[in-house]
Parts: structure tokens; C-alpha cells; sequence
């Protein structure tokens, strides 16, 4: 019995990489990428759990013909050259989603994509971290071990710049053969949709951002929430003034123990042992300031929070049963759908988009009526195609299921 042979190593012996920042190393760089071939292969390393803002610490590019360029965004300022040379190409980007913002931010903004972790989920891939897809499809392993880094360290060291390279340079590689993956199973049309889809799509913006504090849910009262949310207030503030992580100042469970015990004075939250953080004892005044605020708040929040007129599905037997045949017959649909086709059932459907069409659907349930509604909430021409029909049936069979209300005459 042998050991199975190991797979070769991305980083073995990989060159020295260097980090642009001068305007003149910019441009020499821009002109050779305006010379490689095909697609930009582009990604982007911020410094999430360390950082306030969400903006790139460096962007790397790669270009077949061209090599790799490492980009320090906060250095060099202006990408309107880069932007200007990578408008009419593809780029392919791992988990797009999480980068455009931050390349947005810089002026880099593309038209066209391919995301190979979107790609992976629906070539119906198992697993679609960017390491495990290279391993799997190009047999080369690639090390993650930077991956929660501080991207804003100066200077990155030499090991981190080798990760981050590697990161786009086996991309085009991978692209290719998830596109192979995709046309072979009949899905070309269904990626380009969703990909376009990720483009357009809006960054939602969160009426109430402190009620995702962890912990929440042991809060029990309004003024409990009410002194959360001035601490969470209190805290975001200091973030950006620092631009640090919220997190790293007070911990979201520290702000939580504190609305739960209502302290009755400064030195009440000073005793506090779960009161924890680098910033908790350092900003006491500002913190008792925000217990306080939240004290007397004149209008505390709710217990049920801002809705969007949809409620949780777990009590919806009991508040709308007709809606809740409805969503467990069409769950059950777009599920054996997705299985058929090989695609993640998240990814077939959203369930935010299942819910809000199955709470209220159209008053004349019909297989166009449906797809109207779907298109309503962003579904894709494909899921149109594969979804309305099969909706249509299902609310209609939840409407005649056994204990159903006999419809009107």
C-alpha cells in the first residue's frame, strides 16, 4: 500500500513579488497589461475584522502575456488608466460580490465578469472555496493561510504577496475550465445571466444595522434595545473616527451584556466582568453616556423591529396557513428542481424571493402571473423559464390540498 502522490504546490519557488506604489511603476505596469491577451483576472485583499472601512488595501491584476501586478490602492490613488485599458475585456473574478465595492470605490468597474466561485456553484461543484476549486479542477494546491490577514500592514510581507498573487494567476486557468464544465452541462446561458445579475445588483442598504448584534435575541425588552442601540451607535462613531473593526473595540456581546444589566451608575458598568475590549474601561465616559441616552429614550424600539411585511415562515401555520401550504409545496418544487439541475437550491431560487411571492401571491395564479412576480423581485430570464410553471402548479395544489378554505365562487 502506497501514499497517493502529492499534489504540486503553487507557491514552490515562486518569484519574489513587488508591490506598486509610485505613479511611474503604475504606469509601466498599465502598459504591459494593455499588451497581454484575454481576460484581466482581478481580486482585491482588504482588512476585514481589523479596519472600519471596507476599501482595498491592494488589487492584483493578472493578464495572460503580462504577468502580475500588485497594486497599493491608498499609494497610487487614480486608476483611470487601468480602468480605461480593462474596459473592454472580461475579468474574472472568485466570489465577485465581496470585491466589486471595493474596486468600485477606486474607479474600477467592469462590464463583463466570470466568477468562478458563482461558476462553481452552478457547474454543481460540492465545494467552491477558491482553493478547494484549483485543487480539484487544476490539480495544484494553494495554501489560504493569509486569507483573514491585515491587509493594511505596511509593508506585506513576502509570503503574503505570493498568496495574493497566486490568487489571480491560476484564475484564468480555472475559468476556462469551469466554462468547459458549464457548456458541457447545458448551463452556459444560465452562468452569463448570473453573472450579469451580480453586476447589477445593489448593495441593500440596513434600516436597523444594530439589531445584528450577536446576541440579541437575550434582550427581552424595549429599553434593553433601546440602550443597545445607543451603545452600538456610540461604538460604530469610534469605529470610524479610529477606523477600526467595531469589534475590536468592544466586542458585540460586551454591548449586549451591558443592555441586558442596565447598569445604575458609571462604576455599576465598570464591574460589569462581562463588559470586555481594548476600548471598554479606555471610553468609559462615552459608553455610560450611551447607557444613558438609551435610559431615557423617549422611543425605545420595537420588539419586532422595522419589517418588510413578510413574517418569519416559522409562524406562518398559524398566521396565514393558506401561505404556508403555499411555501412548503413550492420549497418542495424548487427543491427536486435544483437537484435535477445539478444547482444549489439557493442559487435556483432565492428564498427571500420564494417567501415574498408565496406570502402574496398574484390574486390570478397563473404560470404568466407568476413569472411577472418573480421578475418583480429580480428573478433571471432562466428562472423564469424553470421556475413559473412550477410554482403556478404548486400554489394551486396548496390551495386544493385537504383542509384547505374552499375558494370563492
Amino acid at each position: 500500500m502506497t501514499d497517493a502522490p502529492s499534489l504540486p504546490t503553487a507557491d514552490a519557488d515562486h518569484p519574489e513579488v513587488h508591490v506598486i506604489d509610485t505613479r511611474e511603476e503604475y504606469l509601466e505596469a498599465v502598459r504591459a497589461l494593455a499588451g497581454g491577451t484575454g481576460p484581466f483576472a482581478v481580486d482585491a485583499e482588504r482588512a476585514s475584522g481589523f479596519r472600519y472601512s471596507q476599501r482595498a488595501y491592494l488589487i492584483q491584476v493578472f493578464r495572460r502575456g503580462a504577468g502580475v501586478h500588485l497594486f497599493d490602492p491608498p499609494a497610487i490613488g487614480d486608476f483611470s488608466e487601468l480602468q480605461e485599458v480593462m474596459s473592454g475585456e472580461e475579468w474574472i473574478l472568485h466570489a465577485a460580490s465581496q470585491d466589486l465595492a471595493c474596486l468600485r470605490e477606486v474607479g474600477l468597474d467592469p462590464a463583463t465578469i466570470f466568477d468562478t466561485e458563482l461558476g462553481a456553484r452552478l457547474a454543481g461543484l460540492p465545494r467552491v472555496g477558491l482553493a478547494t476549486v484549483v485543487e480539484e479542477l487544476l490539480g495544484i494546491h494553494l495554501a489560504k493561510a493569509h486569507s483573514a490577514a491585515d491587509w493594511s500592514t505596511r509593508p506585506l510581507p513576502q509570503g503574503w504577496l505570493v498568496y495574493a498573487a497566486l490568487d489571480v494567476e491560476l484564475l484564468p486557468d480555472l475559468r476556462d475550465r469551469i466554462a468547459e464544465l458549464l457548456v458541457a452541462a447545458g448551463k452556459g446561458e444560465i452562468a452569463r445571466q448570473e453573472f450579469a445579475a451580480v453586476l447589477e445588483k445593489e448593495t441593500p442598504v440596513r434600516l436597523e444595522p444594530w439589531r445584528r448584534l450577536s446576541g440579541m435575541h437575550s434582550l427581552r425588552t424595549p429599553r434593553q434595545l433601546a440602550i443597545a442601540r445607543a451603545l452600538w451607535t456610540a461604538r460604530d462613531e469610534l469605529a470610524q473616527q479610529l477606523d477600526s473593526a467595531p469589534g475590536r473595540l468592544v466586542p458585540d456581546l460586551a454591548l449586549v451584556a451591558v443592555a441586558k444589566a442596565q447598569p445604575q451608575s458609571k462604576r455599576d458598568l465598570a464591574s460589569l466582568k462581562d463588559f470586555t475590549g481594548r476600548a471598554s474601561r479606555r471610553e468609559l465616559d462615552r459608553w455610560w453616556a450611551a447607557v444613558e441616552a438609551g435610559v431615557a429614550d423617549p422611543e425605545p424600539p420595537s420588539m419586532r423591529g422595522t419589517g418588510d411585511g413578510v413574517p418569519a415562515p416559522r409562524v406562518w401555520a398559524e398566521k396565514n396557513p393558506e401561505a404556508d401550504r403555499r411555501l412548503k409545496k413550492a420549497r418542495a418544487a424548487v427543491t427536486a428542481r435544483a437537484e435535477e439541475l445539478a444547482i444549489p437550491v439557493e442559487n435556483m431560487l432565492t428564498p427571500e424571493t420564494l417567501r415574498r411571492v408565496a406570502w402574496a401571491p398574484p390574486a390570478e395564479v397563473t404560470r404568466e402571473s407568476i413569472a411577472a412576480a418573480l421578475a418583480e423581485h429580480g428573478a433571471r430570464p432562466w428562472q423564469l423559464e424553470e421556475l413559473s410553471g412550477l410554482l403556478a402548479d404548486a400554489f394551486v395544489e396548496a390551495r386544493q390540498a385537504p383542509g384547505a378554505a374552499p375558494a370563492e365562487a
